[in-house]
């Protein structure tokens, strides 16, 4: 769990550097989220269940079967890029064979997707669950309402989680909401709600595990929300000093969860700094074969800019 918390993380730091350094375009970034990406995703039955992540979720991806490679080839924009051929963004996740469905553009599309998909489990009585994951910005557009709804009403087994980071781009959470916690929005549709510590995998782990049993059980859906916080500004694109406080992100930044939960493990025995090092220094050296690997792929031909838009006969 913290391997691939922390996996993420290196990953993350590492596209900022080439979008700085002019290599890759774009960056949106998992930063202050990986517990909660990674702690639910491994909750969920990788061989059964369909994941159905927001673009921060690259702590979810990794758990499903993506490589760092392939986050590479997408922050490069190449050809080999699995989830669009370099036609997306990063941060557009899609790779059927590791049951990631692809993103639309639009924030919180996913959401009525995943949906879909908890009907269809149903219609066709096999036992795998949908979970879909969206910021709290998210949670107020009528995609989460339509899709939450209809889940309810016909008992979907769909795990919505909202990763509260705090900040819907540059709009803090008092002014996204007037109830303390997006999960109360739960009980208007009649089902299981709960606001867990996003910054505590185990704790993310439990509630997961919990709302895929329930699913299971067709006792229908559930919205768990994450409690964090987005420790870099909203892409590479935006400014963050001018929405909010350096100090803010200073204090956050001091119960980041690969600090308290790598404390933890170093608290009960189960991790060392020799180990943690270990760790690191495996990490790093995966992470620059992937970045070479990617810088030196091959773009798309531009000739292919207009496949898969038509249909070909």
């Amino acid at each position: 769990m913290y391997e691939t918390m922390l996996l993420a993380r290196m990953i993350d730091e590492r596209m900022w550097l080439l979008n700085r350094a002019g290599k890759i375009p774009f960056v949106i970034s998992c930063q202050g989220q990986e517990a909660a990406q990674v702690g639910a995703a491994m909750a969920l039955d990788k061989e059964k269940d369909y994941v159905l992540p927001y673009y921060r979720d690259m702590g979810v991806v990794l758990r499903f079967g993506m490589t760092p490679k392939e986050l590479m080839l997408s922050g490069f924009a190449k050809a080999e890029d699995p989830n669009s051929g370099g036609r997306q963004m990063p941060g557009h996740f899609g790779q059927k064979k590791n049951r990631i469905v692809t993103g639309s553009s639009p924030v919180t599309t996913q959401v009525p997707h995943a949906v879909g998909f908890g009907l269809a489990a149903k219609m066709k009585k096999e036992d795998f669950v949908a979970f879909t994951t969206f910021g709290e910005g998210s949670s107020n557009q009528g995609d989460f309402h339509e899709g939450i709804n209809f889940a309810s009403v016909h008992d979907l087994p769909v795990i919505f989680m909202c990763e509260n980071n705090k900040y819907a781009i540059s709009v803090p959470l008092e002014k996204q909401l007037n109830c303390e916690n997006v999960s109360d929005r739960a009980v208007g549709y009649g089902i299981h709600g709960e606001t867990v510590d996003g910054n505590d995998p185990l704790a993310v782990y439990e509630a997961i595990s919990k709302a895929r049993e329930r699913a299971l059980k067709g006792e229908g859906p559930s919205l768990i929300e994450t409690v964090s916080y987005r420790l870099t500004p909203h892409s590479s694109d935006d400014d963050d000093s001018v929405y909010r406080a350096k100090e803010e992100v200073e204090a956050a930044k001091k119960i980041d969860s690969l600090i308290t939960f790598g404390s933890y493990l170093k608290d009960t025995g189960v991790l060392t700094d020799e180990k943690e090092e270990e760790i690191r220094a495996k990490l790093r050296k995966v992470i620059d074969e992937a970045t070479d690997y990617a810088e030196k792929a091959p773009y798309a031909e531009p000739e292919h800019a207009l496949k898969y838009v038509y249909g070909e006969e």
